[in-house]
């Protein structure tokens, strides 16, 4: 049997949600490779590399400048 890597809806998808990003904005925001299926992946709780996590933090960041977020914001599991 697998383990399953799922830890619920992430603050990423709250925080996403609340400031009406969409994963095509935060797609087009970000300055690094990153893809639609990562940021859905990211929003829905599959777990993540760190770096996958850091390449959405600094999209996150790029699409609201002015706000300055930080991975404990984006994700309930670490490190």
């Amino acid at each position: 049997m697998r383990m399953s890597n799922q830890y619920g809806t992430q603050p990423l998808d709250r925080i996403m949600t609340g400031l009406g990003i969409t994963n095509s904005d935060l797609v087009r925001a970000s300055t690094e490779q990153i893809t639609h299926k990562m940021v859905q992946k990211g929003r829905k709780g599959r777990q993540l590399t760190l770096h996958i996590r850091q390449k959405l933090l600094n999209a996150l960041n790029n699409a609201q400048p002015g706000q300055v977020f930080a991975l404990r914001d984006l994700f309930n599991y670490g490190p």
